[in-house]
Order: structure tokens, then C-alpha cells, then sequence
């Protein structure tokens, strides 16, 4: 495929952003990666509870984590945030910055009783908080076309030989 016609397949701007709000909500379970004091890149599951209309992704958690900590310790509370929804081929990474909120109407907004099994006491859990993270860039890749034609795409090349057409969609914001 030549560039130009990638940068033509390739989604930017508010389509983007809708289309991430979209998957990121819909794939609900993330990896969310921090540097630890070594400096290594640690990752955990976290479940999305909201992309608000600003863009910034929330998440329950508690004050003394590890995640917290490490959040915090990074000059620029760097994280990275990694869904992937493997059946439905449907990928999405955020590079953004966390910050620790202890707003109680936004906790109770985004709260429901399946958090329980995390926060025994519900909202009255000490040390509860939400990890709000703001996107600087945001990527996604998912399917062009229906799993069968895909799957045509996909045993037409192996028969031929031929590299397979791009049969994924890609998009791209830097917010």
C-alpha cells in the first residue's frame, strides 16, 4: 500500500476521538502501565468507567497502591493504557498522564454495586479515589470489513502468496 493512500484510510480529529470513546468504553478492561522505582514498565488490569466528553478515561482506585505511587513518582505522571479486544480484533493505546481525584459526587456518578468485590464498603471504603487519566495521544486499529470478508482476505493471500490487503482501520489523535 502506498502512503498516500494510508493517509487517506487513516482517521484524525473528532471522527477519532468518537470512535475511541467508543471502543475504549466498549472493550472496558485495560492494562494500565506505570514505571516502578527501578524504572521498569509495570502493567494491571483496570475497568474503565467512563471517557468523559473532555476525554480524560476514569478509573476506581485506592490512595495506597503501588499503581498510585508510581503514578504520582513520574515528573509527568506518565501512563499508558492498552485494550485489546482479540476476538473482535479491536486494539487501542493511550499515552496519557494520571492524577489521583477525591471528588465524591464524580465516585458516586461513576460507581456500581460490581465494584463492591474491589471496595468491600462501597463509596465508604477508606482511602476509595478515582485515577482520572488524561490522553496526550491516542491510537486504535480495527477491522475494515466483516470478519468473513476478512477471513476471504486472509486465504486469498496465503493461496496467492500475496500480502494480504489492509484490512484494518487505523486512527490517530494527538489530543
Amino acid at each position: 500500500m502506498t502512503e498516500p493512500q494510508k493517509q487517506e484510510t487513516e482517521l484524525t480529529g473528532p471522527e477519532a476521538i468518537a470512535r475511541v470513546k467508543e471502543l475504549v468504553e466498549d472493550i472496558d478492561f485495560t492494562m494500565l502501565t506505570t514505571k516502578d522505582p527501578a524504572g521498569n514498565l509495570v502493567s494491571r488490569p483496570m475497568s474503565t468507567r467512563q471517557m468523559d466528553d473532555a476525554g480524560d478515561i476514569w478509573f476506581f482506585t485506592l490512595d495506597q497502591t503501588k499503581k498510585v505511587a508510581e503514578a504520582e513518582a513520574d515528573p509527568e505522571h506518565d501512563v499508558g493504557l492498552a485494550y485489546i479486544d482479540p476476538k473482535g480484533h479491536r486494539y487501542v493505546s493511550v499515552a496519557g498522564r494520571a492524577t489521583v481525584v477525591h471528588d465524591h459526587g464524580k465516585m458516586k456518578e461513576l460507581y456500581s454495586s460490581d465494584l463492591e468485590i474491589w471496595f468491600e464498603d462501597g463509596l465508604d471504603t477508606p482511602g476509595i479515589a478515582l485515577l482520572r487519566v488524561t490522553p496526550v495521544e491516542c491510537e486504535f486499529w480495527e477491522p475494515r470489513h466483516s470478519k468473513v470478508v476478512m477471513a476471504a482476505g486472509m486465504l486469498k493471500a496465503l493461496v496467492t502468496k500475496d500480502t494480504p490487503d489492509d484490512n484494518m482501520r487505523h486512527g490517530r489523535v494527538t489530543c
